[in-house]
């Protein structure tokens, strides 16, 4: 049974982008222009994407692997270019609808599934990976730990997923944000402390197997994230 203030926070964010940020969150993951600030967030997701996928190998043939909070599914495409089988989960049926009519034809006997859900679910199986991008920022830290140890159960190789840190830095740009057109504004993140919930995760009883891999920050403009990687011994 999923924690109770995790599925009251899945829910408001659900909400906000099926009324606020759908238009907003597709032209910011495709190739037309847009403002100077949501292209600073695009460069900066451009960079995570590749920081993430240098923690795998080029040949990922036989690997299951979640994107847990796929939007419209870049990660996971191309994931599944290196041979996996991905299946990408997000909130917004109208984001996975959107992702579905781009989708290309995948290469190197890979695939990709995208569908709207609840990426926690027990009923999406078992994985050998998964990744999360800019999903768990949306969460407080309880909540993102939460969450990170459940998925853990059913992972058996490695987790890699970001963090927004808690910086002066990344306060004082969210509080200039507010001052921004409504378009160029982001949904709430949780910025958290990252050592400290890392070490207070890897504490845990039901976390003895994992150890903490590299980290990757990336910094642009209004876009500041860290990956985190966590490999099972």
């Amino acid at each position: 049974m999923q924690d109770a203030a995790y599925i009251k926070r899945r829910d408001e964010i659900q909400t906000y982008f099926d009324r606020t940020a759908l238009d907003a969150w597709k032209r910011l993951v495709s190739t037309e222009k847009v403002s100077g600030v949501r292209a600073t967030v695009r460069a900066g997701r451009d960079a995570m994407r590749q920081a993430i996928l240098d923690r795998f190998g080029e040949d990922l043939s036989g690997w299951r692997i979640l994107d847990a909070g796929c939007g419209a599914g870049p990660l996971a495409i191309e994931l599944a270019h290196r041979g996996a089988d991905v299946l990408g989960v997000d909130l917004s049926p109208q984001m996975i609808e959107h992702a579905n009519e781009a989708l290309p034809a995948i290469r190197n006997g890979g695939s990709v599934r995208l569908t709207a859900g609840d990426m926690l679910s027990p009923e999406h199986g078992d994985f050998d990976a998964v990744v999360s991008m800019d999903a768990l920022i949306h969460y407080s830290g309880d909540e993102a730990t939460a969450a990170i140890a459940g998925l853990a159960q059913r992972t058996s190789r490695k987790m890699v997923f970001t963090l927004a840190p808690r910086t002066g830095f990344l306060a004082a740009m969210h509080k200039l944000g507010g001052l921004f057109p409504r378009s160029d504004r982001s949904p709430l993140i949780h910025p958290v402390v990252i050592d400290q919930m890392m070490n207070r995760m890897l504490a845990r009883g039901d976390m003895q197997d994992w150890s903490r891999g590299e980290t990757a920050r990336i910094s642009s403009g209004f876009y500041i994230s860290e990956a985190q990687e966590l490999v099972r011994s």
